[in-house]
């Protein structure tokens, strides 16, 4: 009698039996969208989607709203071979979730992709065909639809992923357990990583310029970096970043620093580093931050001995900074700034893009919970929400790199800086968000004060330099394009290829992108009027600023004295970048 060797059941699945898999669970992935589309066609609810028309007049959140009622999908799936059709065009599209030859060269596989494309197309298409939308409301139902499209790709799913599947044969299951790993170290950081830890550090390959913090607040450090010429512009430069982020993606690798490549250009740069909040500044207003842009004007004037400063204001600074101008417009002391540059800056939020369907009164009431113990509002939640807006390169690329193929992410010092993330004080943010974004009270006149001052963004007669990006999805370029019809003074209008980050850190060095101006006499009174006679320049706008910038103030003096970090009345407290730029 011999004995018979039991049957190993611990073999490892060949390509053929997670083939069978795959079909089993794109179908599943299938129905799942062809329920959203009927159930866009029904405007009835979809347990686990919110999928519900409000009531009228309700304010209404992406989350809890994305539906518009029984026209949507009657415009849907006509026929068979329509949707043949589509999926044959949609399979000649570029996209590089499925770029990998696996997903074209396995007949599953590639009808699989072609399927989802189609698919998420007649989604998309549908949300714009469906009548008696307002904008808004429209606005609200396509940027669900597009997460809901991007959430089902099947390159985001283990057994429908080719190249996942592969990887999983090939290091036998390596990779998962890898990937889990990169998860669990993801859900006790609160935060998808975006770029490996310990890539980059500052003071040693960020954030380099040499400088020194010369002046302390609880609010602020203000950095003087050191002077690269024999002479510099008379005028100095003060630059407000936002402090809803970390100021060096203005000074990260010395190739992409705008902070080292203006101070090359003959410009005493001063930069504030806005504090992390916390308890100590959990009480602070919108009044303290422009107070701070105020004080900081003067720290400067006072410092050098000169009349004025130029300014730049990035993003939220740069509305602080619109109402900063229109404060000492009104209390006549407009020359203590002789010009002020704004990136990617609005004042009206009427046209304020996607972070407006984060504004309803359900999110609202989530922000003043999360923020009611601390008064602090952790800066993870912002993180996430500015992901939302590109769930597709910002979370799924990740779950798919990090933890599917069990992958580190590639080291990139933009999305470093991307996944450094401040806290807000809760109470400004709220305002903010109520004061600005939601009832759009900065233009109008008298609506908002400062110091006790009402102010009037019309009345603003300081140069202007506004750069706006073409892609932006934060500060869309038309909303951004409306400083033109409020500021009085002089302007200048310059459209940067790329988007919120990339179109402003851009550096001549990288022949990257374009940009666009229009100098014709009269003015364009409209962006699509600007845009109609636009010339287009390859490469880096920062030159074309950079010109600008020293047509308003020409002089310049020798590099002596207070020119030089912590050699004037102000001593040097510590090195460039500071302590405030690494607090959490």
């Amino acid at each position: 009698m011999t004995d018979t060797a039991p049957p190993d059941t611990t073999a490892t699945p060949t390509l053929d039996d997670m083939q069978q898999w795959t079909l089993v669970m794109a179908r599943a992935q299938q129905m799942l969208m062809e329920a959203w589309a009927d159930n866009l066609a029904k405007g009835s609810t979809l347990p686990g989607f919110g999928l519900k028309t409000p009531p009228a007049g309700a304010a209404a959140d992406p989350m809890a709203w994305m539906s518009a009622g029984a026209e949507a999908w009657s415009k849907g799936l006509e026929s068979w071979s329509e949707m043949i059709g589509q999926a044959t065009r949609a399979g000649t599209a570029r996209d590089r979730r499925f770029g990998a030859p696996e997903w074209s060269d396995s007949p599953i596989f590639d009808t699989m992709r072609q399927s989802y494309l189609a698919i998420s197309d007649k989604l998309l298409g549908t949300v714009e065909e469906i009548e008696g939308l307002d904008e808004a409301a429209r606005s609200r139902l396509r940027f669900a639809t597009k997460g809901f499209v991007d959430a089902m790709s099947p390159a985001n799913y283990l057994a429908l992923n080719p190249e996942v599947m592969k990887r999983t044969v090939d290091t036998k299951g390596e990779n998962l357990l890898a990937g889990l790993r990169n998860m669990l170290a993801d859900i006790q950081r609160g935060q998808i990583s975006q770029s490996p830890e310990g890539a980059f550090e500052l003071g040693r390959n960020l954030a380099v310029t040499p400088g020194k913090v010369i002046h302390e607040t609880p609010l602020y450090q203000l950095i003087q970096y050191a002077p690269a010429t024999e002479t510099v512009l008379e005028t100095p430069l003060i630059v407000f970043p936002p402090w809803i982020n970390r100021f060096y993606i203005l000074d990260l690798t010395p190739e992409k620093s705008f902070v080292k490549w203006t101070v090359d250009q003959g410009v005493t740069l001063f930069m504030v580093s806005w504090k992390s909040a916390d308890a100590s500044i959990a009480d602070v207003s919108q009044d303290d931050y422009i107070a701070a842009q105020l004080e900081a004007v003067d720290v400067v004037r006072d410092l050098l001995g000169v009349e004025g400063v130029h300014t730049i204001g990035y993003c939220v600074a740069g509305t602080t900074l619109a109402a900063s101008l229109a404060y000492l417009q009104a209390t006549g002391e407009a020359d203590k700034v002789a010009s002020a540059t704004f990136f990617t800056a609005q004042v009206d939020f009427e046209d304020a893009g996607d972070l407006k369907m984060f504004l309803g009164d359900e999110t609202m009431a989530t922000l003043g919970q999360l923020t009611a113990e601390t008064g602090v509002l952790d800066g993870r939640v912002m993180a996430a929400t500015f992901n939302l807006l590109r769930g597709r390169d910002l979370i799924w690329n990740y779950v798919v790199n990090n933890y599917l193929m069990g992958n580190d992410p590639p080291p990139f010092d933009l999305l470093h800086w991307n996944g450094d993330v401040t806290n807000l004080p809760g109470g400004w943010h709220r305002d903010y968000l109520q004061s600005l974004y939601r009832e759009n009270k900065l233009v109008e006149p008298g609506a908002v004060s400062v110091k006790g001052v009402p102010i009037d963004l019309r009345t603003i007669a300081t140069p202007a330099y506004i750069q706006a990006g073409r892609e932006d999805h934060i500060a869309p370029c038309n909303s951004v394009w409306k400083l033109m019809n409020i500021l009085a003074g002089p302007k200048r209008f310059v459209l940067a290829g790329s988007g919120h980050i990339a179109g402003v850190v851009n550096p001549p060095s990288a022949g990257k992108y374009q940009y666009w101006t229009n100098d014709a006499d009269p003015a364009p009174a409209s962006l699509d009027e600007f845009v109609a006679g636009a010339t287009e320049h390859k490469g880096s706008w920062w030159p074309d600023w950079i010109e600008w910038l020293k047509k308003q103030a020409p002089k310049t003096v020798k590099t002596a004295g207070a020119r030089v970090p912590g050699a004037g009345k102000l001593k040097a407290i510590e090195d460039a970048p500071g302590r405030y730029v690494r607090t959490r």
